[in-house]
């Protein structure tokens, strides 16, 4: 068994390293990519960039992944998670220019300006030329909380000033899903202090949510609040929930995925309340009665005339939290239109993407097109298919299910995209928990410290391993379902069997 002072400060050495690399080669100003494989391998970044971000990338990979079979406390995991980011917070952003273009659109937004009318080439910005020239002409694609508070960020009036207040929003966001994931854990039977181990000590939060200040962690920050107040279940819980998830659709729409769950948790917790006690000590049980108590409840809770008063409600707060943000923000909902330009990236580590390169590879023109359509025409079939299932299951777990399916099948994926249904799944999976560890150790070394995704230096080779693995995934997944008709079982999962 690792000693637990031995993880925290590998740890932490990894964080010092990565800082060392954020301030010798972080996103600059002016954009100007400073390591790539190619630079790499012919020195010009000399020996002690790339050896720092590899150095402290792979330790902190290592010490998150060993962490999971230290025995600690709930408290200790909170701190260790904290003494992780702390070195990153006064250096150059790692693995992504985007917080330039957030800063200044907060700057377009500040000075009365439309982000949703254009990018930096047509409204201007003093910062603009730390913009990827990939994003310079696109319009926001966020939603009118995140503008307005970027806003305020850029009041500061200078860009050190709007890095630091983009980095408060930041970790207000992982300070609200610090404050959510006892409850979600308590709700999945998971111990909180693997929930928040898993969740916070990811490398992807000091790496990309602290340091690169992606607006996901307050995302995902009001998103599972929401999801917590719908467990908690009390007075106005729908009111207060649809306002948590309207904000956090304020902030990307991506969190809309969560909502007909919320309903059910919302509707489950009014069912227990509703259904009939489990009587203790010697006395029998009537199952018969027990069981028509049950029904009643789930009929009058789960039926067609159950949910429509939680439904509404919650939906209202979702409406009157969004309306009044987009109000406050002035741009009202050209934030909806505004949204297509994210797909501007094609890049093979988005599965839909990846099938349509590995189309056009052998000849099929305008196949990326084709399948980023089949796969959100997939992926609403899929979602709704979950939705379905989970009036019978953990409404909680198939919301995690809901947010990894999008993450799969989204026609553009990042390698913070990785973190949106871990804090969902973290607290309600208790076996297998190498589909969510790998994933995200594998995003988290995903870029080089400038931003440099390290995807694009094997393009067609990916694309073409992608749409192999998916097929590999389709003919297995279709022998286990014909050996479970067969009544064969499972192959125990490793990891899961050493999980604590």
């Amino acid at each position: 068994m690792p000693r637990p002072a031995v993880v925290r400060y590998a740890g932490l050495a990894g964080s010092v390293s990565l800082a060392l690399a954020a301030w010798l080669g972080g996103a600059t100003n002016p954009w100007q990519p400073t390591i790539t494989p190619r630079t790499i391998f012919a020195g010009e970044n000399g020996v002690l960039l790339p050896v720092a971000w590899l150095a402290g990338t792979a330790l902190l990979i290592a010490a998150w992944i060993v962490g999971l079979r230290v025995e600690k406390t709930a408290r200790w995991a909170y701190v260790t998670a904290a003494l992780w980011m702390l070195p990153l917070l006064a250096f150059l952003p790692l693995g992504s220019y985007d917080a330039y273009s957030y800063a200044c659109q907060g700057w377009q937004q500040s000075a009365g300006l439309d982000p949703y009318g254009g990018g930096v080439d047509l409204l201007g910005c003093p910062w603009a030329d730390a913009v990827a020239p990939t994003w310079r002409d696109a319009p926001a694609p966020y939603g009118p909380l995140f503008l307005v508070l970027a806003g305020v960020a850029a009041k500061t009036g200078t860009l050190t000033g709007t890095l630091a207040g983009l980095r408060i929003i930041a970790l207000l966001g992982v300070a609200l899903i610090a404050v959510s994931l006892p409850v979600l854990a308590r709700r999945g039977g998971v111990p909180v202090s693997r929930v928040v181990w898993l969740v916070l000590a990811c490398p992807l939060v000091p790496i990309h949510l602290i340091s690169g200040a992606h607006n996901d962690a307050l995302m995902v920050g009001l998103m599972v609040a929401g999801l917590a107040v719908a467990v908690v279940g009390k007075r106005r819980a729908a009111l207060l929930t649809g306002v948590l998830l309207g904000l956090a659709v304020a902030v990307k729409a991506t969190a809309v995925v969560v909502v007909p769950f919320a309903l059910l948790l919302l509707l489950d917790r009014r069912r227990r309340a509703a259904g009939p006690a489990i009587v203790g000590g010697d006395r029998a049980v009537d199952r018969a009665a027990a069981a028509r108590q049950t029904e009643k409840a789930d009929e009058r809770y789960f039926g067609l005339r159950a949910g429509w008063r939680p439904a509404a409600v919650l939906v209202g707060g979702m409406v009157l939290a969004t309306a009044a943000i987009s109000l406050v923000s002035g741009r009202g909902l050209g934030w909806v239109t505004a949204l297509s330009g994210s797909g501007v990236s094609v890049q093979w580590t988005s599965l839909p993407t990846a099938i349509g390169m590995t189309l056009e590879l052998v000849g099929a023109s305008g196949a990326v097109a084709v399948t980023r359509i089949v796969g959100i025409v997939v992926l609403a079939v899929l979602l709704v298919r979950l939705w379905w299932r989970a009036h019978e299951r953990d409404a909680l777990l198939y919301a995690g299910y809901a947010l990894a399916a999008t993450v799969l099948l989204a026609p553009v994926f990042h390698p913070w995209y990785a973190f949106w249904p871990l804090a969902v799944l973290a607290a309600t999976m208790r076996t297998k928990l190498n589909w969510l560890v790998v994933p995200c150790a594998v995003a988290a070394a995903l870029c080089l410290p400038d931003g440099y995704n390290l995807a694009l230096a094997v393009k067609a080779q990916g694309a073409v391993a992608m749409t192999v693995f998916l097929a590999w995934m389709l003919v297995h997944e279709a022998k286990s379902w014909t050996a479970e008709r067969r009544g064969a079982g499972h192959a125990p999962d490793r990891l899961s069997r050493r999980d604590t």
